[in-house]
């Protein structure tokens, strides 16, 4: 069965209205992208706010190491993302501890 990917600014935007179902569907889509998800989710992640912010943050301690990188990249950049970025290192490390 062929699954059509939506870009990730369009999962974002559904997540906007979306009830707790959709918003569980929507993560578990976007772990399964996985690492090629990683560098638009970490430039979403600086811009969203409430709940979208949470669970694009779920969303990269679920994918893992991989987002690892892209996280320190960003917070070399934005200085303002550094604790974010830092928190979901932190994160992912004990989660593969």
């Amino acid at each position: 069965m062929n699954t059509v990917l939506l870009p990730i600014d369009e999962y974002l935007n559904k997540l906007e209205n979306a009830d707790n179902t959709i918003k569980n569907k929507i993560e578990n889509e976007l772990v399964n992208i996985g690492e090629e998800a990683v560098p638009s989710l970490v430039d979403s992640l600086q811009v969203v706010k409430g709940k979208t912010r949470g669970i694009v943050a779920m969303v990269l301690i679920r994918i893992g190491e991989s987002s690892i990188d892209y996280l320190k990249k960003a917070a070399q950049k934005n200085n303002d993302f550094e604790w974010i970025a830092n928190y979901l290192i932190t994160e992912i490390k004990g989660l593969a501890a």
